[in-house]
């Protein structure tokens, strides 16, 4: 019995070792060179991505110049750096996330440069600026791995992140749309690239993600002690299939690290090195504690004054004959632009319970990250803009076409009869009440808050998006269903926009004593 079954396993190793040799002598596939990666059909699209494009809106931003020249520019740049990412993904093998990172590096470098042209005071082309900003993160699609790598589809990850620039690079189109048509036609090449372009090209080449090799290189994160002078790591010895001179030895060697701390622990027993507690160590004995806690013995302990925000310097000035720069005003009720010109603009950041009066017409307002702020201005060209604001007042008394809110909480808007017709956008605004002027002079003004809550229903197939009502409508609907003597009533209640559910069982006499009440 004994000889049978040593003789099947034999035959079974050798099976196992012809299985071996044989798959080892199969010949892989070698990756593709660079030049070979280069003349794929997916990279030669992107060639034509970039030439039918990108070449558009950096034409665009010559004949502009300036800051859009200079974000247009980086914005080839990233796409460059894909591209070369791209023909790489031919001859590197699927990275891990720390590889992934360092392998995503030159397009991530790229991206930051974008980001980091938004930061600091506005400038007047802070709408282009922030729209490329916005538009490049859509180039990370490229890092999809799969359905639990935390992002959406590369499709549908391009167009959610073109949906979040083209905020930015409607406002240029509104801001532009009459004065300059090559700003016009620099946003429209911008929308162009990535809707329709890079999202048709993603959908035709890598619907899935990237199709990494099988066969080519790694890719692995930088040692944090690697350096120019550090030594290299030596290589570990070939593990041995069967040692028993490590195993029969392992238990002779001391310890290191953690082993050698729990192998501490358990040589020892569990209560070594504690102290007996005597009665008279024990609290409920001790005469030197009290029951009490005495008012009079500490004084409180006060707590350091929090550090005051840092404010920069106070600002009011005309910066070139073309900008108001209202900066850093606290407390300060008269603020006022008397001259003013269509041509100009005015910024106001980080004022704090502050007035501004402008009187006259002028291009465009832009309130930033202001609190407890009071603007009152006549007519504005292009568009009146509220960015990163809480607890604002803003009265026009003449026309403003396009009022922007923008990441803000509580905003009072006072319209006369000439800024009826404004178009009044919102984006996470909360708590945004518009004050319009009555039909009947001697009557007061009618306010209507703007909803910031919203229901989506599914239906026939798509979502159906309706806003909340907050005009303080109300309303009942039931629904009875008799089940013997008893009546089953389901009451749905919209109160101010609530809904508000409840399910109880009665008789149909006290169903009528409800029905009358509501």
């Amino acid at each position: 019995m004994a000889e049978n079954l040593i003789q099947r396993l034999e035959a079974a190793v050798t099976r196992l070792e012809s299985f071996s040799r044989g798959s080892l002598s199969q010949p892989q596939a070698a990756p593709l060179d660079a030049a070979s990666a280069s003349s794929e059909p997916s990279i030669v699209a992107f060639d034509d991505l970039i030439t039918q494009y990108v070449d558009k809106v950096t034409d665009a931003s010559q004949k502009i110049g300036g800051q859009i020249k200079d974000i247009s520019n980086v914005l080839k740049q990233a796409f460059s750096a894909q591209k070369e990412l791209l023909v790489k993904i031919k001859q590197t093998q699927k990275p891990d996330a720390a590889g992934m990172a360092e392998f995503l590096r030159p397009l991530n470098e790229k991206i930051g440069e974008a980001v980091k042209m938004t930061e600091g005071p506005r400038s007047d082309f802070f709408n282009h600026v922030r729209s490329v900003a916005e538009s490049l993160t859509a180039l990370a699609w490229i890092a999809y791995t799969g359905k639990n790598c935390g992002m959406s589809m590369p499709i549908a990850h391009v167009e959610e992140c073109w949906q979040s620039a083209e905020f930015y690079s409607n406002k240029v189109l509104v801001e532009f749309k009459n004065k300059d048509p090559s700003h016009v036609e620099w946003a429209k090449a911008l929308k162009e690239l990535y809707v329709p372009g890079l999202r048709d090209y993603v959908k035709s080449h890598y619907p899935l993600g990237p199709v990494w090799s099988a066969t080519g290189a790694t890719v692995s994160a930088p040692s944090k002690s690697s350096g120019p002078g550090a030594p290299a790591a030596p290589n570990p010895p070939p593990a041995s299939l069967a040692s028993s001179s490590s195993s029969s030895s392992s238990s002779s060697r001391p310890q290191q690290g953690m082993s050698a701390v729990f192998q501490e622990i358990s040589s020892k027993p569990v209560t070594a090195g504690l102290k007996k507690v005597t009665d008279d160590m024990k609290t409920k004995n001790r005469t030197d504690r009290a029951g009490f806690v005495s008012s009079g013995e500490k004084e409180p302990r006060k707590s350091a004054p929090a550090a005051a925000a840092k404010v920069g310097p106070p600002k009011f000035e005309l910066v070139m004959g073309r900008k108001w720069v209202v900066e850093n005003q606290i407390g300060v009720k008269d603020l006022s632009i008397d001259d003013c010109d269509p041509r100009q603009t005015v910024y106001i950041f980080g004022c704090k319970d502050s007035v501004l009066q402008i009187k006259g017409k002028v291009n465009n307002i832009t309130v930033d990250k202001c609190t407890k702020m009071g603007v009152l201005f006549t007519d504005v060209v292009a568009a009146f803009e509220i960015v990163n604001c809480s607890s604002l007042e803003v009265q026009c008394q003449g026309a403003a076409p396009t009022i922007s809110i923008d990441n803000t909480a509580g905003v009072q808007l006072y319209l006369s009869k000439d800024s009826l017709e404004a178009s009044i956008t919102t984006s996470k605004a909360s708590e945004v009440n518009v004050m319009v002027p009555p039909k009947d002079p001697n009557a007061d003004m009618a306010e209507h808050p703007m909803p910031h809550q919203y229901i989506h229903t599914y239906q026939d197939g798509h979502f159906v998006t309706t806003p909340v009502s907050h005009s303080g409508a109300f309303s009942v609907d039931l629904d009875m269903e008799s089940k013997g003597s008893c009546l089953t009533v389901n009451i749905k209640v919209v109160l101010h926009g609530f809904l508000i559910m409840h399910h109880f069982c009665c008789d149909s006499d006290l169903y009528a004593i409800i029905l009358s009440e509501l």
